[in-house]
């Protein structure tokens, strides 16, 4: 039996959502897409870009919400969303250690890349409500984990060790992913000018991803490492239980049978 896609990615939903994921590359790298010296000085973008984001994300939630998802998945969106909001304070901030992604990666893999999407930044935006994370780097982590879950459903359908191993290397994959792309989002403003890892805005973007290389290899690369490696030990540890008990859920909730309306009949009195 072949997953189900709980989300409907309908040909409107689609565009907003690419929209969307394109706004959201521009607001991750934007100090690369502009001319080198436009951005002496400029420390506004981050606080802009911080509040166009929850809007796209709001548009494509909604458009992906607007009759591709029904009371079912909705259900079964709140308790994975739930249990990732609590399994990540137990991980989070100790030697990059991040027990939330095997939950994206595994959820977005059953039930389809639409329903990733919105796994990922509902996960992320109830984290921060739980563990008062609000700040403006959320709408950035619920973008890069909403990625995180869409990519998760459009991987190849295969089953068995070959499914097992390909989500793990997603898994090693996309968390170093997530690890890159907060790591850029505030790069450019943390550590001020002069060093040879600072972002230097009369440069051009080639110089500017070498100080970034640089960058994360001295600072963040062991973290990314540690949620890497911990979200494909539980992906293959845990992987193949979760897999079959959210294809049983699956199942047993029947998201992709047709509802149907019997006529009513007048009873004899």
């Amino acid at each position: 039996m072949s997953d189900v896609r709980v989300v409907r990615v309908r040909p409107r939903a689609t565009l907003a959502l690419l929209l969307a994921s394109a706004g959201g590359v521009v607001a991750f790298f934007w100090p690369l897409l502009v001319e080198p010296g436009a951005l002496v000085g400029s420390t506004s973008a981050p606080l802009v870009f911080a509040l166009l984001l929850p809007v796209l994300l709001g548009v494509v939630l909604a458009e992906l919400a607007d009759g591709g998802l029904d009371t079912k998945g909705l259900a079964m969106l709140g308790v994975l969303s739930a249990i990732g909001a609590a399994l990540r304070p137990l991980g989070a901030g100790t030697a990059g250690v991040e027990t939330v992604f095997f939950l994206l990666v595994l959820g977005g893999r059953v039930f389809g890349a639409g329903f990733g999407f919105v796994l990922g930044a509902t996960t992320l935006f109830a984290s921060a409500l739980l563990t008062a994370g609000v700040g403006p780097w959320l709408p950035f982590q619920m973008l890069a984990a909403a990625w995180v879950g869409l990519g998760a459903g459009l991987l190849p359908r295969v089953r068995g060790r070959v499914e097992l191993l390909l989500l793990g290397a997603y898994a090693a994959a996309s968390s170093l992913f997530y690890g890159f792309l907060m790591n850029f989002s505030f790069w450019p403003f943390v550590l001020g000018g002069g060093t040879q890892i600072s972002f230097d805005a009369t440069r051009g973007p080639l110089e500017n991803l070498h100080s970034f290389w640089l960058y994360s290899l001295a600072t963040s690369l062991g973290w990314d490492v540690g949620r890497a490696v911990t979200t494909v030990v539980l992906v293959l540890i845990a992987g193949p239980a979760v897999l079959a008990a959210l294809r049983r859920a699956s199942r047993r909730a029947a998201f992709d049978a047709p509802v149907e309306f019997a006529p009513v009949t007048a009873s004899s009195g």
